[in-house]
């Protein structure tokens, strides 16, 4: 978790440090090392409140977490569209600013609730408890929580998920598991995006990409697939399909 850029205080968990807040004191000495305690504290307890909720609906929830750019709007486009009827589908979309990808996911028919964060790099639990205020959840299977995208802060706060995907897309270099451990650690699945570009940018390995993932002790599996041309997409409509 990041501890100089400011984005362990988000706006879903600022009013724990407001004035009549939990966190607006702390004993002397120690204030910025238990404001950071309390907020993590506080967030993994709104998480799993959360998760409880996600489970009293009997909805799966599913973080998806990578750099700006990897994919993620357009691999829940494709799985929408793929899906079809066999699944209730929501959206929560985090991003600093715009409902640009909202709009995207709304296109499709499906309900996308748009989380703005400002300066925080990404969502926390206080957020996405907001957003499922505005979720009829009873009317949902699968909800996707695309998170901000960042390799580094969002595998760092719990939401209240029950898996977390990450993707890797081909232009980012096979590399980025071994210089980010932490978010490839924490995925249950990874998946490879933007295979139809392999043809053309053959410095990436996918293979290489996996040693990297295996050498973090992870035994997510992985997956390549395009969410342009649906190679490899079946792969990872019947991982989805095997987790509820």
């Amino acid at each position: 978790m990041c501890e100089t850029c400011g984005c362990n205080i988000t706006p879903g968990n600022e009013h724990l440090l407001a004035a009549g807040g939990h966190l607006a004191t702390t004993s002397s000495g120690h204030e910025s090392v238990e404001v950071l305690e309390g907020l993590l504290k506080a967030n993994d307890h709104q998480a799993e409140h959360n998760r409880e909720h996600f489970e009293r609906h009997g909805v799966l929830a599913v973080n998806l977490m990578s750099s700006p750019g990897a994919g993620k709007t357009s691999l829940l486009e494709a799985t929408i569209e793929a899906l079809g009827s066999d699944k209730r589908i929501a959206v929560i979309e985090g991003d600093l600013d715009t409902e640009n990808d909202a709009e995207r996911i709304r296109k499709k028919g499906v309900p996308a609730i748009q989380i703005s964060t400002g300066s925080a790099c990404h969502l926390d639990a206080h957020m996405v408890h907001s957003a499922l205020h505005e979720l009829e959840l009873d009317d949902v299977d699968i909800v996707f929580i695309e998170n901000v995208g960042n390799l580094v802060c969002p595998a760092s706060f719990d939401l209240g998920q029950h898996l977390n995907v990450a993707l890797l897309s081909t232009p980012e270099g096979d590399d980025k598991p071994a210089k980010y451990p932490v978010m490839f650690r924490a995925a249950d699945l990874v998946l490879i995006t933007k295979s139809d570009l392999l043809a053309v940018l053959d410095d990436f390995d996918p293979a290489a990409a996996g040693e990297c993932v295996r050498q973090l002790a992870s035994d997510a599996p992985l997956m390549t697939l395009s969410s342009k041309s649906r190679e490899g997409f079946d792969g990872w409509l019947d991982w989805l399909g095997a987790q509820e």
